[in-house]
């Protein structure tokens, strides 16, 4: 292979997906809003097509523990994310709480850290 990757509807349609998305998706929340754009697109397509994109840096890819990953735009400005545990959506948290690195064991070099709120979102708390 050349190293190109064709920009068929396929591939647009996710990449679409992520760019209307306004939190991290997972493959199949990928697969229900690309579908919507290309009907008959399928599971595998999604995976391959993140895969790529993961590859070419466009997307990156958010860990939140015991799920499966989500995935949202590469070059965003450093946030965290908050789970949802009725609906498994996970979302966007703007800002940092700061200097986490005063939590480390004395003689520990801090590199980087990752913050996951756990929850109910609005949409699933409204009744409560």
């Amino acid at each position: 292979m050349s190293g190109l990757t064709r920009e068929t509807r396929q591939r647009q349609a996710i990449r679409r997906a992520f760019d209307e998305a306004e939190r991290p998706l997972g493959p199949q929340e990928v697969l229900d809003a690309a579908q919507a754009m290309v009907p008959g697109l399928g599971l595998a397509t999604v995976y391959r097509t993140i895969k790529s994109l993961l590859d070419e840096g466009w997307l990156v890819s958010v860990d939140v523990p015991g799920r499966p990953p989500h995935y949202e735009r590469a070059g965003k400005e450093h946030h965290h994310h908050f789970h949802c545990r009725e609906c498994g959506k996970v979302f966007e948290v703007e800002g940092c709480p700061g200097n986490l690195k005063s939590l480390a064991p004395p003689g520990f070099k801090v590199e980087g850290h990752e913050l996951t709120l756990y929850g109910v979102c609005p949409g699933c708390g409204a009744g409560a």
